[in-house]
């Protein structure tokens, strides 16, 4: 599976490191980030390959490169807006219409809260074109009693969304 990974805004971006990290490693990974994302110097990973958001010519750029699924983990409301409207002005967004015109798998995670109308109007519009939206919210059912336990939820449940096998978290099995 080749994937590629969008980090952008600032708030959130260990989210968007922590769902590289447990990525399980026959996995392709491209990273993007963002000028506004926190630095990348820990990305350590030797199945990932690191693109800056000025790169607009990567591999990843185009629809002949292969790509299966592609996660913007967290996706600020100014990447929103613009994968809605379809600018692709940088490799973040660039990616994001490529899997909308190639029918890929995309996953955006929303990090703004409250979401402004304008926002939820982007979100729906992209639902609709059969993008997941999925913020990190808290699953109450998962039993989590700290935060590593949260994220990895989280996390899982972007993989479950994007079909990437995981053990992140406990599953519901239903009444004992």
């Amino acid at each position: 599976m080749k994937l590629v990974v969008a980090i952008t805004g600032a708030s959130g971006v260990q989210l968007g490191k922590k769902f590289v990290d447990y990525l399980p490693a026959d996995i392709e990974v491209h990273i993007v980030v963002s000028n506004n994302a926190l630095t990348v110097e820990s990305f350590e990973n030797t199945h990932v390959t690191l693109h800056t958001s000025e790169d607009i010519a990567a591999s990843v750029s185009s629809g002949s490169f292969g790509v299966d699924a592609t996660a913007i983990i967290p996706c600020s409301m100014n990447t929103l807006a613009k994968v809605a409207c379809g600018i692709s002005d940088n490799l973040a967004t660039r990616v994001a219409a490529v899997a909308l015109k190639e029918h890929k798998k995309l996953l955006l995670a929303p990090r703004e809260l409250p979401f402004s109308a304008i926002a939820l109007e982007n979100m729906h519009k992209l639902a609709s074109l059969g993008v997941i939206i999925a913020p990190p919210v808290m699953g109450y059912y998962s039993d989590s009693s700290t935060l590593e336990e949260m994220e990895k939820f989280m996390i899982g449940k972007w993989y479950d969304a994007l079909g990437i096998q995981n053990n992140l978290y406990e599953r519901w099995s239903g009444h004992e």
